[in-house]
């Protein structure tokens, strides 16, 4: 592909999934068009075994963007990263196409394992603000990673992970599109488990109600008779 084609491709992803640019022109103020652009030059070079030259343009490039992605990554098409600061993605990761990741996202390693020791985000996956993806595993196609979840292990294919660690809540296998870009309305299992408590925590208060009233009818029961054995008695 061809500088030109490229450039056209990464300002229609841009536009296509920030509604805050109004002019392909704002496409090049744009941290993750920057980052990205000298990316590719620094991954030519990273091939070429110019492994020098190849962080230095990449560490240029966080410094001016706020983006750190290692030369040795490999990226696909479509890669969107919104705002951008704090962006970190490791050496051996690699992601697959129309992946979209939000500020403060890690795609990191878990020590200095040799060999693959970053995640693979395969295609239309999204990883909201602040969340961390670490170790050599798979995130499955058209899966979500919700904002400040902490994920540790393999993600299958349509599922969306949320929490800290990061906990699968499948959707039914339904597919999440490219365009899907909603970060906030996402499962909360914490929240359903600990409703389901204070629902059952209800019901056993309910339960020890009712018992505390059968034995205070049973106490009443047992006077009324003692005091009808006495009458008799004194009779």
């Amino acid at each position: 592909m061809g500088i030109i084609s490229y450039v056209r491709e990464e300002i229609q992803v841009i536009r296509e999934r920030d509604p805050a640019i109004k002019s392909n022109m704002e496409v090049f103020l744009y941290p993750s068009f920057k980052a990205i652009m000298r990316y590719r030059v620094a991954h030519k070079l990273y091939l070429k075994k110019h492994y020098f030259l190849a962080r230095w343009v990449s560490q240029r490039a966080v410094r001016k963007t706020g983006i750190e992605i290692h030369p040795g990554a490999t990226i696909g098409k479509g890669l969107f990263i919104d705002h951008g600061s704090g962006v970190i993605i490791g050496e051996t990761a690699e992601l697959g196409d129309n992946v979209t990741l939000y500020q403060g996202v890690t795609l990191g390693g878990t020590g200095k394992e040799q060999g693959k020791r970053h995640p693979t985000l395969k295609d239309n996956v999204m990883v909201s603000a602040g969340a961390k993806v670490l170790g050599s595993f798979t995130i499955g196609k058209n899966s979500k990673i919700g904002a400040g979840s902490v994920v540790l292990k393999e993600v299958p294919p349509n599922c969306t992970v949320v929490g800290v660690p990061g906990r699968i809540v499948k959707r039914d296998n339904e597919r999440l599109p490219r365009m899907d870009m909603d970060q906030v309305h996402l499962p909360d299992p914490i929240s359903s488990e600990i409703e389901q408590l204070q629902s059952e925590n209800l019901k056993l208060h309910q339960q020890i109600y009712e018992m505390e009233k059968h034995m205070k009818c049973l106490k009443s029961k047992e006077k009324i008779d003692e005091g009808g054995e006495d009458s008799h008695e004194i009779i």
